[in-house]
């Protein structure tokens, strides 16, 4: 396939560029500067200076398998990006002819928010953030793609296990966790098999 991911220079966009070029594909990584990433076989990186600048994604998106957004805000205080960039993709996305849509938002937005004790603590912690997913998962909803939201818990950067759990009806707790690693695994064998369209899956160890 052709993977872009969105988000490829994060710490979890990273792992998703790496997992799917070790399992052969192509993938298209949009990045603010060249020179980001070491040049690799099967590996296309192209310029998105920001966001909001759809024609520059929608130039790169034809003949896409699929587009994986690994956005995410970075350091505290409000965010737009994953609602900016989302709003950009599904544009893009329409215009480029991809229907495929695999976003990374988090377990303990929308109807997730409720009063468990999870809930409670990531948005003590990262409110913000979760306000940035909250706004942006409706967009993906409404865009009449062929969508996934993953709704992961904390995410951490012990290296791949190869083990862990994901559904739709998967319990968050307080201690769960997930490594970025196997996040990228799940997030790439859904593109491969796709098991969860117009679906939230939760995954943790």
């Amino acid at each position: 396939m052709t993977v872009a991911v969105l988000g490829a220079t994060g710490a979890t966009g990273r792992h998703v560029v790496s997992t799917a070029l070790e399992r052969g594909h192509h993938v298209i990584a949009p990045v603010r500067r060249a020179g980001t990433f070491a040049p690799r076989e099967g590996l296309d990186e192209v310029i998105w200076p920001e966001v909001t600048d759809v024609p520059a994604l929608t130039r790169v998106l034809p003949g896409t398998s699929v587009v994986i957004s690994a956005l995410g805000g970075a350091g505290n205080g409000p965010t737009t990006v994953c609602t900016e960039g989302i709003r950009s993709a599904v544009t893009a996305m329409k215009a480029a002819g991809v229907a495929r849509l695999i976003a990374v938002s988090a377990h303990g937005v929308l109807e997730t928010h409720d009063k468990s004790l999870y809930s409670v603590a990531v948005w003590a912690n990262v409110a913000d953030r979760m306000r940035d997913k909250e706004t942006m998962e409706p967009l993906i909803t409404a865009s009449g793609l062929d969508w996934t939201i993953v709704r992961p818990p904390k995410l951490s950067d012990h290296d791949g296990i190869g083990k862990y759990r994901a559904g739709t009806d998967v319990r968050i707790r307080l201690w769960s966790a997930i490594g970025r690693a196997d996040l990228a695994a799940f997030l790439v064998d859904e593109a491969e098999t796709p098991q969860y369209t117009h679906a939230y899956p939760r995954i943790t160890r």
